[in-house]
């Protein structure tokens, strides 16, 4: 079937429009000889997109050009292929992300959906996400994502009251007495396993803090700016893992780690151990190196595998397992 002008004009858009999306200036004359045309043409094309929404900045100059900058609106968008697959399935994911996006990201997929080609609408069918709210954790609002983002980026001291994991917050229950507004300089957002914490100095404290992004709520304006610090390890996932695992050294490791020996085959430890580290000592025995926050939680933790244990060591080991069986003596009766 033959172009007919209209046609011809809108794929050379669209082509002038992938052109622009890389992040460059572009000199008109290779712009013209890219899609070839004269550069008057490409002046009108550059003006129709301007119509539609597009920024597109243009120097003058020997050197000048064209670049496609942000504008005030959200203009019509290109992808390619794998864009648009690698869209449609974070789209169905979102509902696991932690972010109260699920709705507004139900819409955009079915907005994707309605507009894409029958060559891809295969591909993104074929993955079809089924997410689970059951387990899901507290979502945080985008409003407040957005503002501890806006606040990292301006580097300014964030002001938030900070909800405990003990308040009453449904049905408009009393959450107890109002708590002094908390403040944090924020240095990272970060998202671990459907949960949203911010890392930050605590100038109060004189220390570094993690907080739940889901039970902060921000307060205007934010406070004054600060200088940035060094994360300690310098390794952002390293530095929450040791919070996660008391580490008093803000390293990625346990405080309290101990050796046993199970009565099982290390086939049958492997898949529970976690982060332990198993060695077979032949049929029916093992050794597990593994670790805890705490020597009690330890023991408890080992006494999962239903199996016969000995200590290794340390002591302390020995010493939370003595505890632990008088406790269970108790429970008994």
């Amino acid at each position: 079937m033959p172009l007919t002008p209209a046609t011809s004009t809108s794929r050379r858009l669209l082509s002038l429009l992938s052109l622009l999306q890389a992040p460059r200036d572009w000199p008109g004359w290779l712009l013209a000889d890219r899609l070839d045309i004269s550069e008057r043409t490409l002046r009108r094309d550059v003006d129709r997109l301007r119509e539609l929404g597009y920024e597109i900045r243009a120097t003058k100059g020997r050197d000048g050009g064209y670049r496609l900058d942000a504008g005030a609106i959200v203009p019509p968008m290109l992808f390619d292929d794998e864009q648009v697959v690698a869209i449609a399935i974070a789209l169905q994911a979102a509902p696991n992300t932690g972010a109260d996006i699920g709705e507004s990201a139900a819409r955009a997929l079915t907005t994707v959906r309605q507009v894409l080609p029958s060559r891809l609408r295969p591909r993104v069918d074929a993955v079809e996400l089924t997410p689970l709210a059951g387990n899901n954790p507290p979502t945080a609002g985008t409003d407040v994502l957005l503002a501890i983002g806006d606040a990292i980026r301006r580097g300014e001291e964030l002001r938030f009251d900070h909800r405990r994991a003990d308040d009453t917050d449904t049905d408009g229950e009393d959450a107890g007495p109002a708590r002094p507004t908390r403040r944090v300089q924020p240095h990272h957002l970060v998202s671990r396993l459907g949960r949203w914490y911010v890392m930050g100095w605590d100038p109060d404290s004189d220390d570094w803090r993690v907080f739940r992004a889901d039970r902060m709520t921000p307060r205007t304006p934010t406070g004054p700016r600060f200088v940035r610090r060094e994360i300690p390890g310098g390794d952002v996932g390293t530095f929450l893992e040791s919070r996660f695992k008391g580490s008093a050294d803000n390293t990625d490791r346990w405080p309290c780690i101990g050796d046993v020996i199970l009565h099982t085959d290390a086939k049958d430890v492997h898949p529970f151990a976690h982060d332990g580290v198993v060695e077979s000592l032949g049929p029916s025995r093992c050794r597990l190196r593994s670790g805890s926050w705490s020597w009690a939680a330890l023991a408890a933790a080992l006494c999962r595998f239903d199996v016969d244990i000995e200590v290794v060591g340390p002591p302390e080991l020995g010493a939370a397992f003595a505890d632990l069986a008088r406790r269970a003596s108790l429970a008994a009766r």
